[in-house]
C-alpha cells in the first residue's frame, strides 16, 4: 500500500478529504460535537471519533467544552485549535504601512501600524517591512517565526518577468530591482505580493458582499482609482499584473493624459479620483470644506451629501455619480460582470444614496446591467483580504494530513 499512498481512492487520500472537510466545517460551524460533525460529513460514529482522535493528535483540533443546556445528554465540544498555525498581511500604502496576524480560525489576535511619511524614507523598505511584522507579531505575543506566511498588499503590482513594481510610482523605496530578494533573505517565512485592490476583492468575496460570486468586478476609490476583476471565480491579474489598473482609462470630460506611467494618473482618474472631489465640491458652490489629505476630504464630503436631498452638495453626488458610471460603463461593456463592488472610503461613505445614483447612471451608459452593491468588509478590506490570502494557502498546508 505504501507505493500508492498518495493516489485518489487509498486510504490515506479519503483520511485527508474527510479530516479537511471536517475542518472546514469546524471554521464555518464553530464548536460541534462528534454526532454533529459525522451527520454533516456522512461519516460513521466510530470513524467520526477516529478522525477526531487523529485531529486532536496532530495539533489541529482541541476539546472546547461540551454542549451543556442543549436536548439530550452533554457531549463533548470540538473546534479547530486557533494556534494551529498563523499567518500575516501587510498594507501598504505612501503614508503607512498596517499590519495583522491572524490565528488559523481567521481572528486577528495582533495589529500594528508604522508612519511611512515623507517623499525619503526615514528607514529602507526591508526595515519599514519587518518593523511592521514585528510589531504586529510581539501584540500577538508570538515571535517572527510563529508566522507561517505573510501576504504584503501594495498599489499597483511586481511584475512576474522582472520581479519590479509597476504603476505605482508613487511609492517611495519600494522600485528597487532587489527588493524581493532582500525581502526574502530578511523574512524566514514565506512571502507572496499582490494588488491592494485585489485583496480587497479577496475580501468581499470570502466574507462580504461579493460572497458566492464567480464574476464579479471591484471598483476600489480611495487615495487612488482602481478595480480588482474576479472571472470564472479567479483573480485577473493581466500579464504583467496591471489589469484593473482603470485610473488609466481614458475618459470623455477629461482632456487626454499622455505619459500616463509618468504622470501616475489617467482620465478615469483625474475625472472621478478622490483628489477630484474638494475641487469639483468648490466649483458647484460647496462651502463647507473640511482640510486635510485629499481621501479623507473627499470620503468626508461624500458622505455629507449623501445626507442632502437638494442643493449643492446633492449636485455633487449627482456629478460624482455620473464620473464614477462613465468609467465603470466601459469595464462592464468589456466583461459583463454579474456584480460591482462599490468600496475604498470614498465609494462607501456615500452608502445606498451614492450606489442607486451610480446604478442609474449605468443603465443609461452601458448595455450590459450588473447589479451594483457597497462593500461590506468594513474597518481595513486591504489587510483583511491579505490575512484571508495567507490563511487560505496556510490551510492548505497545515490541514493536509496526507503528508
Amino acid at each position: 500500500m505504501a507505493g500508492t499512498a498518495g493516489t485518489p481512492g487509498t486510504p490515506r487520500v479519503l483520511r485527508a478529504m474527510n479530516d479537511r472537510a471536517a475542518l472546514d466545517l469546524l471554521l464555518e460551524h464553530g464548536p460541534l460535537t462528534r454526532t454533529r460533525i459525522g451527520k454533516l460529513t456522512g461519516l460513521s460514529k466510530p470513524t467520526a471519533s477516529q478522525l477526531l482522535a487523529r485531529l486532536e493528535a496532530a495539533g489541529l483540533v482541541r476539546v472546547s467544552g461540551t454542549s451543556e443546556g442543549r436536548p439530550g445528554p452533554s457531549a463533548q465540544l470540538y473546534a479547530v485549535d486557533p494556534g494551529a498555525a498563523h499567518a500575516a498581511g501587510l498594507d501598504v500604502s505612501p503614508d503607512r504601512i498596517r499590519a495583522a496576524v491572524a490565528d488559523i480560525t481567521g481572528r486577528t489576535v495582533g495589529e500594528f501600524e508604522l508612519a511611512t511619511p515623507g517623499r525619503r524614507p526615514a528607514q529602507p523598505v526591508v526595515q519599514q517591512v519587518t518593523t511592521a511584522l514585528d510589531g504586529a507579531v510581539k501584540a500577538a505575543g508570538l515571535t517572527r517565526d510563529d508566522v507561517h506566511r505573510l501576504v504584503i498588499g501594495t498599489p499597483g503590482a511586481f511584475d512576474p518577468s522582472t520581479g519590479r513594481l509597476r504603476y505605482a510610482s508613487h511609492l517611495p523605496g519600494w522600485h528597487s530591482p532587489s527588493l524581493l530578494d532582500e525581502l526574502a533573505a530578511a523574512l524566514p517565512m514565506p512571502v507572496e505580493y499582490e494588488n491592494d485592490v485585489n485583496l480587497a476583492a479577496v475580501a468581499e468575496q470570502r466574507g462580504g458582499a461579493a460572497r458566492g460570486h464567480e464574476d464579479f468586478v471591484l471598483l476600489w476609490n480611495q487615495e487612488g482609482l482602481g478595480a480588482a476583476l474576479v472571472l470564472g471565480g479567479r483573480l485577473h491579474r493581466g500579464w504583467t499584473g496591471g489589469a484593473g489598473e482603470v485610473g488609466f482609462l481614458p475618459v470623455p470630460g477629461t482632456p487626454l493624459v499622455r505619459q500616463v506611467t509618468r504622470a501616475n494618473s489617467g482620465g478615469y482618474q483625474e475625472l472621478a479620483g478622490s483628489q477630484a472631489v474638494p475641487e469639483l465640491a468648490r466649483e458647484l458652490g460647496v462651502t463647507d470644506i473640511p482640510s486635510g489629505p485629499y481621501a479623507e476630504v473627499a470620503a468626508a464630503l461624500v458622505a455629507r451629501a449623501a445626507d442632502h436631498a437638494t442643493g449643492p452638495h446633492r449636485l455633487l453626488l449627482e456629478t460624482y455619480a455620473t464620473r464614477l458610471a462613465t468609467g465603470l460603463a466601459s469595464l462592464v461593456s468589456v466583461l459583463d460582470p454579474e456584480l460591482v463592488v462599490l468600496s475604498g472610503s470614498c465609494l462607501t461613505a456615500g452608502g445606498e444614496v451614492l450606489r442607486g445614483l451610480v446604478q442609474a447612471e449605468l443603465a443609461e451608459l452601458a448595455a450590459a446591467r450588473p447589479r451594483l452593491v457597497v462593500g461590506e468588509v468594513t474597518g481595513h478590506p486591504v489587510l483583511r483580504g491579505a490575512l484571508e490570502s495567507a490563511l487560505a494557502t496556510t490551510r492548505d498546508e497545515v490541514f493536509d494530513t496526507s503528508r
